[in-house]
């Protein structure tokens, strides 16, 4: 054997660079299905089970292209990781290289690395063409830079795209629609939405439930309702049905959220384009030609294109960027551990309640969800936040460390001192009241910030404002939030860092009485 190309299993698009210079005669593909994949953070069985899925799919489809795959299957091997089960087979399969395309985890990397130096052999690393930008692109974008924010790069990436582009102008006039979108219901709630498209499993992800079952019984999530597209094909249906029924207002209810009802108008795509089931130019041509169609408005479009576009492409750039020492970053010195709950969703604030529960069920809820409600909860608790990212990595069907980290460490929880986000995204529970009706059905008043009903986030958020005071005051975008503090007796002080005490010694919730 001449090159093996180790295929991961977010790597899963044929157009892989290593294609380039393989040959079906000489060459090979390995992939492996290992336990500690599932097992370094406690994965959800819809994470596993997705990953596991989409990886059988993809060997089938390149052996019946005339490849020869190398594939250690979970339960047929012993090797308890990605570098054992690799050093064994170099050893049977005898590669005169190594090939893979960059790893979305800092950590594989360096076990790939450690492995191929182990046996003296060459390991080349290709760049990953299904990202719009590389990890070059992006260090040239912020050297020098006092700040790097997403918006300025999003700018250059429109600019070098086209996309949404009147020759050197922004189709409409400006870059950014958000004053149009990130509206809330109001009481009618979201009315009659189409399910999106499902995907029931077919024999080979039904194979993986099973194995998934058998291997992983005490991890978290449930099994019964997965139908996430595990195929291109799938993938693209899944694009197509958000194209079709649920982009023209997916900007207007982006941020919105509303009890018992998990989609409103996502795209359900993420995990395919982490996977590289999809591609995401196909994802922003058919978001762009559904306005210029007239099926969708521009404010709808811009968003779902910020997110792919911009936010995507910074958050991975910001990724290696700062890697491996991000990792460890703990900028507010936040050091409590995260409530057990958070694996139960046995908790009494309804919007916990509410988020956690639809993510144990399927692996996912949407980002205001993971930001302004679970994140947000941890930040004004003060959990360490490599706990909240463990958390977050292990429990999401689309999480892969280069999106995950940084949305998880650096956004949600300030923990890298404002190198991704201008300021803490703190809020007390007006904010949950505003954008959903969960309040509405929650024992708690968001309005209050001490006695018995007053809501845990609205007393959480003037405990961290006074914990951090100092900390912030530089922060021009939180002059504000601080000045509020000047309009706080002493004694509502004290019984606001009170309470909060309470809070935090009760595994993060209000003992009765409190």
């Amino acid at each position: 054997m001449r090159r093996l190309a180790i295929v991961l299993g977010d790597q899963l698009n044929a157009d892989a660079a290593f294609f380039d210079d393989l040959d079906p005669a000489s060459d090979a593909l390995w992939m492996a299905e290992v336990p500690e994949e599932a097992t370094h953070v406690w994965s959800h069985k819809a994470r596993i089970a997705l990953f596991l899925a989409a990886m059988r799919h993809f060997r089938d489809a390149r052996e019946a292209a005339g490849w020869t795959v190398h594939c250690r299957a979970l339960g047929a091997h012993e090797a308890p990781g990605l570098a054992d089960a690799l050093a064994a087979d170099i050893a049977r399969l005898r590669p005169e290289e190594l090939l893979v395309v960059l790893p979305g985890d800092h950590r594989v990397l360096s076990a790939l690395q450690g492995v191929a130096a182990d046996r003296g052999l060459p390991l080349r690393v290709l760049g990953d063409r299904h990202f719009i930008d590389s990890p070059e692109g992006f260090r040239e974008y912020a050297q020098g830079r006092k700040q790097i924010r997403l918006e300025y790069y999003y700018r250059l990436l429109r600019r070098r795209t086209g996309y949404l582009m009147a020759g050197k102008d922004p189709e409409g006039g400006q870059w950014n629609f958000d004053a149009d979108n990130r509206k809330a219901f109001g009481r009618q709630g979201p009315g009659l939405l189409p399910p999106p498209v499902g995907f029931p499993p077919d024999a080979v992800t039904q194979s993986v439930i099973e194995a998934v079952e058998a291997h992983f019984p005490d991890h978290p999530g449930e099994l019964d309702a997965f139908d996430w597209p595990v195929t291109p094909e799938q993938a693209r249906a899944a694009l197509r049905d958000f194209i079709d029924h649920r982009l023209p207002l997916y900007g207007r209810y982006q941020d919105a959220m509303w009890t018992d009802e998990p989609w409103l108008y996502h795209a359900r795509i993420s995990a395919a384009l982490n996977l590289k089931l999809l591609d995401p130019r196909d994802a922003l041509q058919a978001a762009e030609q559904a306005w210029r169609e007239g099926h969708a408005p521009l404010e709808a479009v811009e968003g779902f294109i910020r997110q792919i576009l911009g936010w995507r492409e910074y958050v991975r750039g910001l990724y290696w960027y700062a890697m491996p020492e991000y990792a460890e970053r703990n900028a507010l010195d936040a050091e409590a551990a995260l409530p057990d709950w958070y694996w139960t969703g046995d908790v009494p604030m309804t919007c916990l309640r509410q988020a956690i529960g639809q993510t144990l069920r399927y692996g996912y809820a949407h980002h205001i969800q993971r930001l302004m409600v679970t994140g947000l909860y941890a930040l004004l608790l003060g959990v360490r936040p490599q706990a909240v990212h463990e958390w977050y990595l292990a429990v999401y069907v689309d999480a892969v460390e280069w999106v995950e980290l940084p949305n998880t460490l650096g956004m949600a929880q300030f923990g890298d001192g404002g190198l991704m986000a201008s300021k803490p995204y703190c809020a007390t529970g007006r904010y949950i009241q505003r954008m959903s009706n969960y309040c509405g059905e929650c024992r708690f008043d968001p309005g209050q910030r001490t006695g018995e009903q007053a809501c845990p986030f609205t007393t959480l958020y003037w405990d961290f404002l006074l914990r951090h005071r100092e900390r912030l005051a530089g922060n021009r975008r939180m002059g504000l939030q601080l000045r509020n503090l000047d309009r706080l007796s002493a004694e509502e002080a004290g019984a606001i860092r009170e309470r909060a005490d309470r809070i935090k010694a009760g595994d993060g919730t209000p003992p009765a009485g409190a």
